[in-house]
Formats: C-alpha cells, sequence, structure tokens
C-alpha cells in the first residue's frame, strides 16, 4: 500500500496538484468519481454493463482508489488500519 500512495503522490506532485487537495475537495471528487462510476451501469443490468461498458468502469473505479489514497494521506489514515 505504500508503494502504491508513493505513485499516487509522485504523480500529483509533479503535477503541481496539491494544491488543490485539501479533505473537502479530496471528499467531493471522491463522490463525483463514484458517481461517474454508477453512471456506467445507469439503465443497463449489471450484465450489459460489465459487457458494454468494462473498460470505464474500470477507468472510473481507479480514479475512486486514487481519490480515496490522496484522501487518506491527507487525513493521515493508514487504509490498511481502516479497512
Amino acid at each position: 500500500m505504500k508503494e502504491l500512495t508513493e505513485k499516487v503522490l509522485q504523480f500529483r506532485n509533479e503535477r503541481n496538484w496539491s494544491q488543490f487537495h485539501n479533505p473537502k475537495d479530496l471528499a467531493i471528487s471522491l463522490s463525483l468519481e463514484a458517481s461517474e462510476l454508477l453512471e456506467n451501469f445507469q439503465w443497463k443490468t449489471s450484465e450489459e454493463a460489465i459487457e458494454e461498458r468494462m473498460s470505464d468502469i474500470k477507468d472510473e473505479l481507479a480514479d475512486v482508489f486514487i481519490y480515496s489514497i490522496l484522501l487518506s494521506n491527507e487525513l493521515g489514515i493508514d487504509p490498511k488500519e481502516a479497512m
């Protein structure tokens, strides 16, 4: 988990995005990305969504994970311990 967190932070820092990453905005972004994940399933059965939108589902799920890591880091929460 530590290695993954370091990679996410490096990606963020290379783009100078840390200035925007306060807990409130990270929580908002996490919620927005979760909504984008849900959008892939809207008006479809689970099977249809998986068959038709798997690539988009993977992308949005990755975004949810990334924002979860960033928020955990910002709040000093160890994700493994929290789970």
